[in-house]
């Protein structure tokens, strides 16, 4: 930021979304927002549960369940490792660059397809292995911390299978919850991103260029 001459009047770990202003709605208003977009997801799941909606919230609530999920390398590499890392880069440190350049609604569609970029090589790695086809896998910063916890729910939930759902016994239902969830996402969408809920945001901008000493 010093080298391309950025004004700004934070921290950089404040400019990254690190800051304790805000720190609670930022952490419980994304995630539960994104949980209402995966509604379908889940009413999905707690009907191929046995127990039901109930055996769900247990088997979430279940420390011994916790426990293991903690000793798991990969379980700590797509739920903690990744999340956190990723966040940091392509939204904390990526955005506060990108926002003096492009202005902040520009900067908020480049940084996705940085990370969507920097994601291909999975698309490679199943096409490799032969596990999908090629049109499956294709349809597979105030604070930090939201985003964070968003993309560790979405780790753990996968894409929606749409395709399952559609053969499921009870698919009215499901169908209904699924769109239910993307318009109550809509609905609430800007509500629950209004920077009143955040604290301030931390801003930076470009310098002025230096008037030229030749005239």
């Amino acid at each position: 930021m010093q080298w391309a001459d950025v004004n700004n009047d934070a921290s950089v770990w404040e400019l990254m979304g690190v800051r304790l202003e805000g720190l609670v709605p930022a952490a419980v208003l994304p995630l539960l927002l994104t949980m209402v977009f995966y509604l379908g997801p889940l009413v999905h799941s707690a009907m191929d549960n046995p127990a039901g909606f109930t055996g769900e919230v247990q088997s979430a609530l279940d420390v011994r369940s916790w426990m293991l999920c903690v000793g798991d390398a990969v379980w700590l590499r797509n739920q903690v490792v990744a999340p956190v890392t990723e966040e940091l880069v392509f939204r904390g440190a990526m955005l506060p660059m990108l926002v003096p350049c492009t202005g902040p609604t520009a900067a908020i569609f480049m940084a996705p397809l940085f990370f969507g970029v920097a994601h291909l090589h999975h698309i490679m790695e199943q096409r490799r292995l032969n596990q999908d086809s090629l049109g499956v896998l294709l349809g597979v910063s105030g604070h930090v911390v939201g985003p964070v916890l968003c993309h560790s729910f979405c780790n753990s939930q996968g894409l929606p299978d749409i395709r399952s759902a559609l053969r499921h016994p009870q698919r009215s239902a499901l169908l209904f919850s699924y769109l239910t969830g993307l318009l109550v996402f809509l609905v609430l969408l800007f509500t629950l991103t209004d920077p009143f809920f955040y604290g301030a945001i931390p801003v930076c901008s470009l310098a002025a260029p230096a008037a030229s000493a030749c005239y």
